[in-house]
């Protein structure tokens, strides 16, 4: 025998064993491997939308949730057109907090000359170039042109990391922007100090807002691997410049930040960041993005519908941030005095949950509430146990935080229907009479529901007393003005809504009396329904009808919305909306007009809020550039017809949630992650009708865009691995679901059970054409 035809016989005898192996692996095993190595991150696209973006908008050098979120800003004047925004070419700084009407601590790399020297504190922006920019989840780097230095930037939670390339030779400095305006508020009575050979320590006060009544100081420790050389204070601005001494290496700057004193920033940086390995940093936080986009894997669909499915998901876990110390304390703004709290500690000395500032959860039912429940179910136990802690420290559970303390933002008690969602789905299995009294507190006078948008120091502006004994709130307020968003018709739909998700909690608790009780005042939305103009319509305080009603007018009874779009918010009694209506085959044809006159305006008002104020761009019937009207392509199939939920719903995720450039995104107002996970749940097909606040909650199953979605469930807190939807013939024309399995079952419905889902299994779904898709 030859030595080539040994070799060729000993080659096939490997290669017939390599492939048993292979054969008797775990073939899900071999899926995991493969699906492991996708890098999720790299996929998000954070420019998208930046053209319309506003101050907490943008993010780029943050983690999930984090207290950090460091970016450049190339506009500091409001908090709308602020932060980063893509079309302007000049940074004015480098800040660490782009929060819900909070913002503090901008720093600027500069270099000193004799040109510059006695003008730096005023006149210090540098131009840049996004050819030369790298923008992802964790990380940011961009070059100041006017300087010729390269700047990276990174994060922790709680600390701000910085990278800088200076040029060799120069008089290198670090300009400290305490006494600013930047974004929604101005940052003052900044002042800073020099505690080490390469350490610094300072305060800044974010001074109040319209929306944050009181101020928030911001404490700070800085951290520099070179030696300072002096710190100058300039007696105009009240800024401060830092000079460094000569060096020939990259210069690395930590930020902790704390809103309870500089030794807890220093503790952060401590506890968070001890090393100076700037590359392990961004992997740290790669990994961890990784892990929460990858929750949800894809197959199908194209490259840019895939880079936008991940952007959205990015963006559902964007906005909202942490405010507490790695020690548990955070501050506590809801009393008369400021203090500092301290969040509860498990036996091993961990917080057991942490704290959180945050806009509206206004539309929270059918975006946050069903994402979060379902994949993310450990962040929505976080963020009920952090409006508990308000309810705790200041008598309210919070519709949106700032700063420690409430700003009463839009309207109504939208924290109900998120926590009874946690409940209904057995997130939150503990504290049930405490949630419920809380809640209950909301809902009654004295509770937040009384309170109009921004209204501090009274409790008219909401027309509660008028709801509970007329059945409806009056427009206009016969009261007066106090505060924003007093339109009396809205004000009756979101009140009756949650008025029926808290009497599913009573129900839960068995308490009867309560459940009899808000069961009947969620049937107030009837009282403002014209039956001889079809719409629902406000009316004043004697009960008479709004004179010169127009549907299609933006705002005269209706919140950020017409009556047209408004008509609809009746997401726990769909069936008795049709009723009055005339019937389900009325409402349908009714919605489904409406619907077609959308399409015209891409269903949204413009590209951005406020074009919502345009006179034509305001009188669309449906908007999903905003939260009043996005469950309205669910309605059908409430109705019986689930081949136009599923027709319109493709439509929406194609002209308004596929845009991927700076130019577009939302059409609207993303409102820290509501929109992005709007888009989510309609590109995999699930949705909530209600917010899944009733017992064991059903989804509705849409049209999924993708051929193949994995959700990978949470084992803390349900029993299954994971929950897939195949889709069989998926593509631009098939969109409608000729038929429904769930493992291997048939399913007579479009609806699945909560627990069914977080069991585990596999939802087939076989998609076809459909001949008629307008009547």
């Amino acid at each position: 025998m030859s030595l080539n035809k040994t070799i060729s016989v000993k080659t096939i005898a490997l290669l017939v064993i390599a492939i048993h192996f292979f054969s008797c692996r775990d073939k899900n095993e071999l899926v995991n491997e493969y699906e492991q190595r996708i890098d999720f991150v790299e996929k998000v696209y954070p420019i998208s939308d930046t053209n319309n973006s506003r101050w907490f908008f943008f993010s780029s050098a943050s983690r999930p949730f984090g207290m950090v979120n460091l970016s450049p800003d190339t506009e500091i004047n409001g908090a709308w057109d602020s932060g980063y925004r893509f079309k302007t070419d000049t940074i004015k700084g480098f800040s660490h907090i782009h929060a819900w009407q909070m913002s503090g601590l901008s720093i600027m790399p500069v270099i000193i000359n004799q040109e510059n020297s006695n003008s730096i504190f005023t006149d210090f922006y540098s131009s840049f170039s996004h050819d030369k920019e790298v923008v992802k989840p964790g990380y940011h780097s961009v070059g100041l042109e006017r300087y010729g230095i390269d700047v990276e930037l990174t994060s922790t939670k709680r600390v701000g990391f910085h990278k800088y390339g200076f040029p060799k030779n120069k008089d290198s400095g670090i300009l400290f922007n305490l006494n600013t305006m930047l974004g929604p508020c101005d940052n003052a009575e900044g002042v800073l100090e020099q505690t080490g050979r390469t350490s610094l320590e300072g305060k800044l006060v974010a001074t109040p807002t319209h929306r944050r009544p009181k101020p928030l100081t911001i404490y700070f420790k800085i951290e520099l691997n070179v030696p300072i050389q002096s710190i100058e204070k300039d007696s105009k601005t009240g800024n401060y410049l830092v000079l460094l001494e000569p060096v020939n290496q990259a210069v690395l700057l930590k930020a902790g930040i704390s809103y309870t004193s500089i030794q807890n920033a220093e503790n952060n940086i401590i506890k968070e960041l001890p090393h100076w390995d700037f590359n392990k940093v961004v992997m740290d936080s790669k990994e961890e993005w990784n892990e929460l986009l990858g929750r949800i894997k894809i197959k199908g669909g194209t490259e840019k519908e895939q880079r936008r499915f991940y952007t959205d998901l990015w963006h559902s876990l964007q906005g909202r941030r942490i405010i507490n110390d790695a020690n548990g304390e955070y501050p506590d703004n809801t009393g008369e005095r400021f203090k500092v709290g301290q969040l509860p500690l498990n036996s091993r000395g961990e917080l057991m949950f942490n704290h959180y500032n945050s806009d509206s959860f206004w539309g929270a039912q059918w975006t946050l509430n069903t994402l979060w429940g379902l994949v993310y179910p450990e962040i929505m136990e976080e963020f009920s146990y952090s409006l508990l802690q308000y309810y705790k420290d200041g008598g309210l559970m919070p519709r949106g935080p700032s700063g420690g303390n409430y700003t009463y933002v839009m309207t109504g008690a939208s924290s109900t229907p998120f926590v009874v969602s946690a409940f209904q789905k057995g997130i939150l299995d503990s504290n049930l009479d405490l949630f419920y009294k809380a809640l209950k507190t909301n809902h009654m006078p004295g509770g937040i529901m009384e309170k109009a948008g921004y209204e501090h120091d009274t409790e008219k502006g909401g027309g509660l007393k008028y709801y509970l004994e007329k059945g409806f709130v009056p427009y206009p307020n016969p009261d007066g003005q106090y505060g924003s968003h007093q339109d009396g018709a809205s004000l009756t739909l979101e009140y009756a809504y949650q008025d029926w998700t808290l009497a599913q909690l009573a129900k839960k608790l068995g308490n009867d009396e309560d459940y009899k009780y808000f069961t009947k005042r969620s049937e107030n939305y009837r009282h403002i329904y014209d039956a001889v103009t079809g719409w629902m319509r406000p009316k004043d305080v004697d009960g008479k009808w709004y004179k010169n009603f127009d549907p299609y007018q933006y705002q005269h009874g209706f919140i950020e919305a017409n009556a047209a779009q408004v008509t609809w918010f009746v997401p726990h009694d769909i069936v008795g909306l049709a009723d009055l209506m005339g019937g389900a085959a009325k409402s349908v044809n009714k919605l489904n007009a409406q619907f077609v006159e959308a399409e015209n305006l891409r269903f949204s008002s413009g590209d951005s809020h406020a074009a919502e104020l345009h006179p034509e761009f305001s009188r669309i019937p449906i908007n999903y550039g905003n939260q009043p009207s996005i469950q309205t392509a669910f309605i059908f199939e409430e109705l019986g017809r689930p081949d136009l939920t599923q027709y319109w719903s493709r439509k929406i995720v194609k002209q308004v949630f596929s845009g991927l450039s700076p130019n577009t995104g939302y059409n609207g107002d993303e409102d820290q992650g509501l929109m992005g996970s709007l888009a989510v749940l309609m590109k995999i097909g699930l949705f909530q009708m209600n917010g899944g606040t009733e017992e064991n909650p059903n989804y509705q199953i849409g049209s999924p865009v993708f051929d193949k979605i994995i959700i990978q469930l949470n084992k803390k807190y349900y029993p299954g691995e994971s929950f897939e939807i195949i889709c069989f013939n998926n593509n631009e024309d098939n969109v409608f679901v000729d038929d429904i399995k769930l493992n291997d079952n048939p399913l007579k419905s479009f609806k699945i059970s909560h627990k069914d889902i977080v069991s585990g299994g596999v939802l087939e779904l076989k998609m076809k054409k459909h001949k008629d898709t307008t009547n």
